[in-house]
């Protein structure tokens, strides 16, 4: 009988992103093949403290109306260490390590800060554990909507005009930062926090005297703020990659899907994603474009990947204009993964259902080289 690989799963962590983390994990959970994987679910708390739960635990975390689950606060304490060439996770109790259990591989299922910018990647990186996903410096330019702006753009990859205002700027010269987005951008804009996700802390603004209201509201998620010109008329659309199959360096690009949003504003915000409404958002896989634009998508999608130097899994999310041109609005080191997800459903669209995508997953964090000895 061949052994199951050992995989730590990873979710909650102290972002607010908590409860979305909670939801992506459960899906995980409720379709990893445990008979090729030997599943250990660590739900990291609010506090940073991380705890030991059980799979069937993790299975049974969903949302209640519009109450989202968070990670049980009375679950045991755990740690992951190295010992020797080894990597267990245990738990702690007066200074001793109790129910050691040998860790293959860790898949996080972080969402936002202290998660999917690079930190707790650097953690499995000087434990010298394989992982899932993308490595410290992929993750950290993903997460920071700026930085991989800039790193985009300087590899002549399309974006759209925006502007960033960090901490000091708005402290010592809030009204100088408005009136320079004003000169610079068009209405309507975007304001949102540059190291956020899950469209919390994000503002529409179609007027000056909006402006600060909505800097305000992003820099509750975040100090550094970005302001992004809006694309009037234009499709969002979406595009999952995969990283490349054993032997080839190619990434894999799903067909595209499109988010019609069905609210009066077209507002594809925290709500909308997660506690929708009847009819308030569609997912279409694939999109209703041409071939030509669906080709131009997944070629950016796939440079956008290698750019950033993204691992694993990304997905990357375009503007198309209705002249046909394509922009690169913002690359997710770590999607949505719930099984209705959009990334998700980019692969069933291509043949590859739930199943088969956690473990090509968890297949590509095994043989990840292990960094420690290089």
């Amino acid at each position: 009988m061949t052994s199951r690989a050992s995989v730590v799963l990873v979710f909650g962590g102290r972002s607010s992103e908590h409860e979305i983390s909670c939801l992506t994990a459960s899906g995980v959970a409720r379709t990893i093949d445990t008979d090729a994987f030997e599943v250990h679910p660590v739900g990291i708390s609010r506090d940073g403290t991380w705890h030991r739960i059980s799979l069937a635990q993790l299975q049974q975390l969903r949302a209640r109306g519009r109450e989202l689950p968070t990670v049980p606060a009375d679950a045991e304490p755990v740690v992951l260490i190295s010992k020797g060439d080894r990597v267990v996770l245990a738990g702690l109790v007066g200074g001793h390590l109790t129910d050691e259990v040998d860790i293959d591989v860790a898949m996080t299922m972080l969402h936002g800060p202290y998660g999917e910018d690079g930190t707790v990647q650097g953690q499995f990186e000087m434990l010298g554990i394989p992982y899932v996903g993308s490595g410290v410096a992929a993750s950290a330019v993903g997460m920071d909507k700026h930085l991989m702006k800039v790193v985009l753009e300087a590899s002549g990859l399309p974006v759209g005009p925006h502007e960033v205002i960090r901490d000091l700027d708005w402290v010592s010269d809030s009204e100088g930062c408005c009136e320079r987005i004003v000169v610079a951008l068009e209405f309507p804009l975007f304001v949102k926090p540059a190291r956020g996700g899950s469209s919390l802390g994000i503002s529409k603004v179609v007027a000056a005297d909006q402006l600060p209201r909505a800097i305000e509201k992003a820099r509750v998620h975040d100090p550094k703020v970005l302001v992004e010109q809006g694309f009037v008329g234009a499709r969002e659309i979406e595009c999952a990659v995969l990283g490349p199959l054993p032997g080839t360096i190619t990434p894999r690009t799903s067909p595209c899907g499109e988010i019609v949003v069905n609210s009066q504003d077209g507002f594809y915000d925290f709500d909308a994603k997660y506690r929708p409404a009847a009819n308030q958002v569609d997912l279409q896989v694939p999109a209703r474009i041409p071939d030509s634009v669906s080709d131009t998508v997944r070629q950016l999608a796939a440079r956008s990947f290698d750019v950033l130097g993204c691992e694993g899994l990304a997905r990357v999310d375009t503007f198309v204009t209705a002249s046909g041109e394509v922009f690169v609005n913002e690359v997710n080191t770590m999607p949505g993964f719930t099984e209705l997800s959009m990334y998700p459903s980019l692969w069933q669209a291509a043949g590859m259902d739930y199943r088969d995508l956690i473990t090509d997953l968890i297949t590509q964090g095994l043989s990840r080289p292990n960094t420690a000895v290089r």
